[in-house]
C-alpha cells in the first residue's frame, strides 16, 4: 500500500516555537472565524431550505426537526465515523457519535434553555415519543456492543429501526 496513514496530518505552518509563543492565538482566531461562517450559512442556507422544505412537503416543525435538522447536524459526526472506521482503521466511530449525542442532549439543550431569553413550553407527545426511540436505540446499542463487535446485521436492523422511526415520524400527525 503506498498511500500514506490517515493518521499523519499536514504540516502546521507554524513552528512549536511560534506556537509557544503565542502563535496559538492564530490558530484559535481561524476556528473562532470558521465557527462564525458556519454559523452563518447554516441559519441563511440550512434553516431556510428546511423551512422551504417543511413548507412544501406539509411537515410539521417537530417532525422536521427530529428528521431533517437531526440529519443535517450529525452529518460531521456521520463522516468522522465513516473515515475512522474505513480509513484510519480506528474504533473513533462509535465513541463520536455516543459522544456528541450526549453532548448535543446536555450541553446544546441546556445552552438553549438558558439563553434563550423566554421560557418554550413542550407539549408532551413529542417529548415522550423521542425520548422513547432514544431510549430504545441506546438499549439496543448497549445489547449490540456487548460483544464488543458490531456485525453488519445488526447495523441493518439499527438502519431498520431509523426506518420505523421515519414511518412513525411521518404518520406523527395523525396520531
Amino acid at each position: 500500500n503506498c498511500s500514506r496513514p490517515s493518521d499523519e496530518f499536514p504540516d502546521d505552518f507554524m513552528t512549536d516555537q511560534q506556537k509557544q509563543n503565542g502563535g496559538i492565538v492564530v490558530h484559535i482566531l481561524i476556528c473562532l472565524y470558521i465557527m462564525a461562517i458556519l454559523a452563518v450559512i447554516c441559519d441563511d442556507y440550512f434553516v431556510a431550505a428546511l423551512e422551504a422544505i417543511c413548507r412544501v412537503l406539509h411537515v410539521q416543525s417537530d417532525v422536521a426537526g427530529a428528521t431533517f435538522m437531526a440529519a443535517g447536524s450529525s452529518a460531521p459526526e456521520l463522516f468522522t465515523a465513516v473515515i475512522g472506521v474505513f480509513f484510519a482503521k480506528s474504533d473513533v466511530g462509535v465513541g463520536t457519535i455516543v459522544g456528541s449525542a450526549v453532548f448535543n442532549l446536555l450541553f446544546n439543550l441546556s445552552l438553549c434553555a438558558v439563553f434563550g431569553g423566554m421560557v418554550i413550553y413542550l407539549t408532551w407527545w413529542p417529548v415522550f415519543r423521542d425520548m422513547f426511540c432514544y431510549a430504545l436505540s441506546v438499549a439496543v446499542l448497549v445489547i449490540v456492543m456487548s460483544d464488543n463487535v458490531i456485525h453488519w446485521y445488526e447495523g441493518l436492523v439499527m438502519v431498520l429501526m431509523y426506518i420505523m422511526y421515519i414511518v412513525l415520524m411521518y404518520f406523527n400527525p395523525k396520531l
